[in-house]
């Protein structure tokens, strides 16, 4: 479990030095008002719409397979509506790592919290079943501000990423768990503690069921939500967050613990978890993250590729 975010003179080495102007003129953006940062981002996720050809390409057909009911014109109002979102993540993740918990309470509202107190009131370990939303970044550093967690994050590769992604998340909480410690997982949920959990992407066929998601009748699913609640002896709430119409701030919503789960079927409760998925994303589908090729593993090694 990471506690702390290491630094050493080693980041400082000038194969990092662009990396660090980058992260210099990032933090140049804090004095800009909010509207005016995601004014500016809308027209980052622009630009990238017209330079990220394969990118395009994945979410377009992300859309096609979701939501084959929507004209093709819909569609494509719906994605240049995602790029543009996307664009906007990226204040969302400068804000989150570097605005003082002054500034985040002041462009956040939360709905919900009663049930992650009840919950730990209870004994009982709270997980956060929530999707990748553009914006998941700042909900947990909003989330943070009334009850500190626990994140599963992936370690990054740059050394000087991790050390910001760290720092940045250790903000408004507890520790960080790389995703694949399911034991320090456990010990969290058992003490009890809040973790965060998703399951909205494609992590191979390992440990994958095949089930129903919008219209694909076959997404590859992990089961974990039930092993980690089961072992975890824990509650599974589900977690959305929202930038604003306006985008004046943030809303996060935490919705009552799921009754009956974990069930006796894992594949019956993926179902559910992918049932809560579908109404999480259609809450606000343009600031989900399309980008990822979330159809790639096929039920047979022989079936040919969605993408």
């Amino acid at each position: 479990m990471v506690e702390k975010a290491q630094f050493s003179t080693h980041l400082y080495h000038p194969k990092f030095w662009l990396l660090w102007f980058a992260v210099g003129l990032a933090r140049l953006t804090l004095l800009l008002p909010l509207k005016w940062q995601m004014k500016l981002g809308s027209t980052f996720g622009l630009l990238a719409m017209k330079l990220a050809g394969s990118r395009v390409n994945t979410a377009r057909r992300n859309l096609e397979l979701c939501f084959p009911q929507m004209s093709e014109a819909e569609r494509e109002t719906l994605l240049r509506r995602n790029f543009q979102e996307t664009g906007k993540a990226i204040f969302d993740t400068i804000n989150a790592w570097w605005w003082n918990n002054d500034k985040v309470q002041k462009h956040m509202q939360i709905k919900g919290q009663e049930h992650v107190e009840q919950t730990l009131a209870a004994g009982q370990g709270v997980i956060l079943f929530a999707v990748h939303c553009l914006p998941l970044e700042m909900g947990a550093r909003i989330f943070g501000q009334f009850q500190p967690g626990v994140g599963v994050y992936r370690p990054h590769n740059n050394p000087v990423m991790e050390y910001l992604q760290v720092k940045g998340r250790l903000r408004s909480n507890k520790a960080l768990v790389p995703k694949r410690d399911l034991r320090q997982m456990v010990r969290c949920l058992r003490n009890p503690d809040v973790i965060w959990y998703t399951a909205d992407q494609d992590f191979g066929r390992s440990s994958a069921v095949f089930i129903p998601l919008f219209a694909v009748p076959d997404a590859a699913t992990i089961t974990g939500g039930t092993t980690l609640a089961k072992l975890g002896k824990a509650k599974v709430l589900p977690f959305f967050v929202e930038r604003n119409a306006d985008d004046t701030g943030y809303n996060i919503e935490i919705q009552a613990p799921l009754d009956n789960f974990p069930g006796e079927n894992e594949v019956e409760d993926a179902k559910r978890g992918n049932g809560i998925v579908e109404q999480l994303i259609s809450r606000n589908p343009a600031q989900y993250m399309w980008l990822h090729r979330r159809f790639k593993t096929r039920p047979n090694e022989s079936d040919p590729s969605l993408y």
